[in-house]
């Protein structure tokens, strides 16, 4: 099977070729003939499938095609017409700034040979440049829904002309609260129209609302719900809390990883981390919503060509983030939703690629592990450096003169404590771990927590 099976004109095939894709992803062999056929779809698919170009590409075909409306459109562009009066073709509605911009940089590439032109629309920048670029043709649109109602309530975007809407990772938009921003976007849209939503997750409430928005609509799942790709080596690493940064740094240096992408809970947390990380000589940048978009965009770029070693990111910043052979991804906190977790490690092991995702587990942390563990349904191998042991492993030592002495962790790679028995955990497919400093495939029992204790 290739691009020129399903239908695509020989512009949008030549693209993709030169981006180095010959063959569709199973997500796109179905969405790309359900959109073309011009009726709604819901789609399912976890991320790191390809559903980009799963709508990307017949959207890009379903315009080109038009050609009296896109001819029409190329001699008129409508430079002079009042601010606003420049019809949207497609727009595509995304949860964050760094999302949207891959998607319109997807758009770009695969419709280099046609006329049509795009843009991208977000907060955190300002909005004369915008404004300017709106008063010229714009075919597809892709936007964040915040800044786009800024648009409208100026008057410089035009929403009574489109013809296909898009709602990626819709199950995210949700959860961010962006439900009304939404609601009152699709007021502004014409009736007759094709809808494509496309979603991680099949929640009640992202079924509840594809009932009142599709029309008939195609549905495809690819994937199980919540299972994480067998391309992605998962691993536990069990250390106290106050030594994480010191196992990370560890870590990066013993097994020389580059391009990690480590997820944080709070904005705060990253900034901090990355000072420790910087400190130790490990280049890292921070992306999270309280950076300048220029920071962001700038730290992005810097880690997509592989000049910045370490990334530290929020779970909303990280939306967006896709590279094609991202290898780490370190979960320095847990996730307070388990879901989170599914998402944070699939941003390695993307569309067959291999890919390792390590977490840094400390004591309070159990309960999470344990929830992430039921969702996925596989227990996690877990492991323990040696000079990082948890205390909870520590072995006393003996009364002295009516006084026992507490050990403390030990430090630069120095044990002082011994570690758990081995379980029967299963390898990991890939275990670059397997240096003389750590011992592979430990997990020690879950300790049992008491009524009193709360995480």
């Amino acid at each position: 099977m290739s691009f020129s099976n399903l239908g695509l004109s020989d512009e949008i095939v030549r693209a993709t070729t030169e981006r180095g894709y010959t063959t569709p992803t199973p997500i796109q062999m179905q969405a790309i003939p359900a959109v073309l056929a011009g009726g709604d779809l819901l789609a399912g698919a976890q991320t790191g499938t390809g559903k980009t170009a799963g709508f990307t590409l017949p959207i890009l075909h379903l315009l080109s095609a038009n050609s009296l409306s896109a001819n029409n459109a190329q001699n008129s562009p409508n430079r002079n017409a009042p601010i606003g009066r420049s019809p949207i073709r497609s727009l595509i509605l995304t949860p964050t700034r760094e999302l949207a911009a891959q998607v319109e940089e997807s758009v770009r590439a695969y419709g280099k040979y046609l006329k049509l032109n795009s843009m991208t629309v977000f907060g955190g920048v300002g909005m004369t440049p915008q404004v300017r670029q709106l008063r010229s043709r714009v075919d597809i649109l892709v936007a964040t829904p915040g800044r786009l109602l800024d648009h409208v309530q100026q008057g410089t975007v035009d929403l009574s002309r489109v013809e296909i809407l898009v709602l990626d990772e819709a199950d995210r938009m949700l959860d961010m609260g962006f439900i009304r921003d939404i609601r009152r976007i699709l007021a502004l849209l014409p009736k007759q129209r094709q809808n494509l939503l496309f979603s991680a997750t099949f929640s009640n409430e992202i079924k509840a609302f594809a009932s009142s928005l599709l029309n008939q609509p195609t549905l495809i799942e690819m994937e199980r719900r919540n299972i994480t790709a067998d391309t992605v080596a998962q691993k536990v690493y069990l250390v106290d809390r106050e030594r994480k940064r010191d196992l990370l740094t560890h870590l990066i240096r013993q097994h020389n990883w580059f391009q990690v992408l480590v997820f944080t809970r709070t904005k705060h947390g990253a900034d901090r981390l990355v000072k420790q990380l910087t400190e130790d000589r490990i280049p890292a940048m921070a992306i999270h919503g309280n950076k300048s978009q220029a920071a962001r965009t700038r730290a992005l770029a810097k880690f997509k060509d592989a000049s910045l070693q370490v990334l530290v990111a929020t779970d909303i910043a990280a939306r967006g983030i896709d590279i094609s052979d991202l290898p780490h991804v370190v979960n320095y906190e847990l996730p307070n939703s388990p879901e989170d977790y599914v998402h944070r490690i699939g941003r390695t092991g993307r569309a067959g690629a291999d890919g390792e995702a390590s977490s840094l587990v400390c004591v309070d942390e159990h309960q999470l592990l344990g929830a992430i563990e039921k969702l996925i349904k596989q227990q996690l191998p877990r492991e323990i450096v040696t000079g990082f042991e948890p205390d909870m492993y520590a072995k006393p030592e003996p009364i002295q003169n009516g006084r026992q002495n507490r050990q403390q962790p030990g430090r630069g790679g120095q044990s002082k404590h011994r570690s758990a028995q081995p379980s029967s955990s299963k390898t990991p497919k890939r275990n670059s771990a397997s240096a003389g400093s750590s011992k592979p495939n430990v997990r020690p029992p879950m300790p049992r927590l008491s009524s009193g204790q709360q995480h």
